[in-house]
């Protein structure tokens, strides 16, 4: 494996294993289950996998100081804040606090607006798992019209901008959106990042189109209606072991970056 090749080079030039801390905020069954999964892959690369877990009831303060303690670790090469955190805490300003050189998921601001202006960058996980997929099976990306149904600020506009940087016609579907089926109907690639099961219907999907499903919800379903959609297409991810699984190793290679830049 070439990621676990390069932690051992890591090793062998400065005497130190990379440390990824993922921050746990509560006990949201999900995320437990998330936090577990990238733990695991961590000792797969031969990486440290520090796993801070704090109270349901920790203030947007206390967060904060538990960051910037671990910025200020040196063996520490990547922060993961597990989204989401509990509603008393502003999640983007903590996002925005994990230093630029640790943000392995790209979740801070800066790092969102360098990528987007096709700076270096990390870039957000599951988006680029999403590109990752569309580069490595050969699919026509340039001159495309993908559509994203999702707005959020992790999933849905990164994915956006990393596609227009690949010069597709973008565009974002959401709630407001007016005649939504219509939309998806143009669209060579789909992009599911709704987080509302089976949503996406047949009926909106056109011949040969590309199915990427984000999604993934109770009874281990996407937001895309496979079942029926996928006759239609030309290519698809499967829920689960499709984007998922990728999204993993995508945090993985680049914390592996942060720690050749770091160490």
């Amino acid at each position: 494996m070439e990621l676990k090749k390069r932690v051992e080079t890591i090793k062998e030039r400065c005497g130190k294993t990379p440390v990824l801390a993922t921050i746990l905020v509560g006990d949201n069954p999900a995320s437990v289950t998330y936090v577990r999964m990238k733990g695991n892959a961590c000792t797969r690369v031969g990486m440290i996998s520090l796993k801070v877990e704090m109270r349901g009831d920790t203030t947007t303060e206390e967060l904060l100081e538990k960051i910037e303690e671990l910025n200020k670790k040196p063996d520490v090469c990547g922060i993961l804040l597990q989204h989401p955190v509990p509603k008393q805490i502003d999640e983007q300003a903590c996002f925005n606090a994990i230093s630029l050189e640790k943000d392995v998921d790209g979740v801070n601001t800066s790092s969102f607006g360098q990528m987007a202006m096709g700076l270096p960058a990390f870039k957000s996980a599951t988006p680029l798992a999403i590109l990752s997929l569309l580069k490595h099976y050969g699919i026509q990306i340039e001159g495309k019209e993908a559509v994203i149904i999702g707005r959020s600020a992790i999933l849905g506009k990164p994915i956006a901008a990393l596609l227009l940087n690949e010069n597709a016609t973008v565009t974002i579907a959401h709630s407001k959106t007016v005649n939504l089926s219509e939309v998806v109907r143009r669209a060579d690639i789909v992009v599911a990042a709704v987080g509302k099961p089976l949503f996406v219907q047949a009926d909106w999907i056109k011949e040969g189109a590309v199915l990427m499903d984000a999604g993934y919800n109770k009874g281990n379903v996407g937001d895309i209606d496979m079942g029926n959609c996928v006759p239609k297409s030309s290519a698809y991810t499967p829920v689960p072991g499709g984007v998922g699984p990728v999204t993993i190793s995508m945090l993985m290679q680049q914390t592996v970056e942060a720690a050749e830049k770091l160490l």
